[in-house]
C-alpha cells in the first residue's frame, strides 16, 4: 500500500473520530444525569485520542462531519440517548472491519481497535435511561393495540361498510382499551413490587396504546373506501411494527428479524380472522349502516 493511500485512510479515520468526539461532547453537555455525563465525557476523550493518533500520520487537521453530528443529536433528542449511542456503535463496527485489513500497513490501528472494543462498549453499558427501563410496558401497549385494533378495524370495515362509523367505533374501542390496559398494568406492577414505578409503567403502556390507536384509525377518517382505508391501516401497522422493533433491537441489542416477523404474522393473522368474522356478521346479521 502506498504512502498516499495510507494518508487518505488516516484522513477518513480522523474525520470519523473527530465527528464522534463532537457528538459525545454535545451529548454530555445536554444530559443532566451525572453518571451519563461522566460516561459520555470519557467516550469523547477516547475519540479525541484516536483522532490525534491519525493526525500524527496525516499531518493535518480534519473537520468533523457536521450533518452527521446534527443527525445523532437529533436522534438523541427524540429517540433517546441509548438508542443513539448503540446506533453509532453499529456504524463504528463497519469502520473496524476496515481497521483489520489495514493493521499490517498501519500498526497504530491495533491500539485504536482494542481501545474501542474494550472501553466504548463498557461505557455505553453504564448509560441509564428511564424509557428503556419501561420498554416492557411500551411493548405491552403497542402489541395489544396492534393486534386488537387492527383486528377490530378489519372486522368493523366489512360488517359496517362505512368508514366514518368504522373510525368512530375503532376510536372508542381503542381509547377504552387503552385505559383498561393502563389500569391493568398499574395493578400488575403494584402487585409484583419489582422496583418499577406503577404509575409510570401504566403511563408508558397507555401512551403507547393511544399512539398506535391514532395511527391505525386515521385512514378511516380521510377516505370513503373501506378497502383502501383497511389496506392503509394494515400498511401503517406493519410500518409501526418495523419502526418500533428497529428501535428496540438497536437499543436493547435484540434480534430484529425474528421479532418483526413474529409481530407482523400475529397482527395480520388476527386481522384476517376478524375480517372473516365481519363477513359472517354482515351476511347473517342485520346491521343498519345508514
Amino acid at each position: 500500500m502506498t504512502r498516499e493511500e495510507l494518508i487518505r485512510y488516516a484522513k477518513q479515520f480522523q474525520q470519523e473520530e473527530i465527528t464522534g468526539y463532537e457528538i459525545y461532547k454535545r451529548l454530555a453537555k445536554k444530559t443532566s444525569d451525572k453518571n451519563n455525563k461522566s460516561v459520555l465525557a470519557k467516550i469523547a476523550g477516547e475519540e479525541l485520542k484516536h483522532y490525534n493518533i491519525f493526525k500524527h500520520i496525516s499531518g493535518i487537521d480534519v473537520a468533523p462531519n457536521k450533518p452527521t453530528v446534527w443527525f445523532y443529536n437529533f436522534c438523541s433528542r427524540f429517540l433517546g440517548l441509548t438508542f443513539t449511542l448503540k446506533l453509532m456503535e453499529l456504524q463504528e463496527e463497519k469502520i473496524q472491519t476496515i481497521y483489520e485489513r489495514l493493521i499490517p500497513y498501519m500498526p497504530e490501528l491495533e491500539a485504536v481497535k482494542k481501545s474501542e472494543e474494550e472501553h466504548e462498549n463498557e461505557l455505553i453499558a453504564l448509560i441509564q435511561e428511564e424509557r428503556l427501563e419501561y420498554v416492557g410496558s411500551m411493548v405491552l401497549g403497542l402489541n395489544d393495540a396492534l393486534v386488537e385494533l387492527s383486528g377490530a378495524l378489519a372486522g368493523f370495515s366489512l360488517a359496517l361498510q362505512n368508514t366514518r362509523l368504522v373510525a368512530i367505533a375503532g376510536l372508542i374501542t381503542g381509547i377504552a382499551a387503552s385505559f383498561s390496559m393502563a389500569a391493568s398494568q398499574y395493578l400488575s406492577v403494584k402487585t409484583q413490587n419489582d422496583g418499577q414505578n406503577a404509575v409510570k409503567s401504566a403511563l408508558y403502556t397507555g401512551i403507547a396504546y393511544i399512539f398506535t390507536v391514532a395511527i391505525l384509525v386515521f385512514p378511516f377518517f380521510i377516505t370513503i373506501s373501506n378497502l383502501t382505508a383497511l389496506a392503509t391501516t394494515l400498511l401503517l401497522a406493519v410500518t409501526v411494527i418495523f419502526a418500533f422493533n428497529f428501535y428496540i433491537s438497536v437499543a436493547k441489542g435484540l434480534n430484529f428479524k425474528r421479532r418483526f416477523l413474529e409481530m407482523v404474522l400475529i397482527s395480520l393473522g388476527v386481522s384476517a380472522l376478524t375480517f372473516f368474522i365481519g363477513y359472517l356478521a354482515r351476511t347473517y346479521l342485520t346491521i343498519p349502516v345508514d
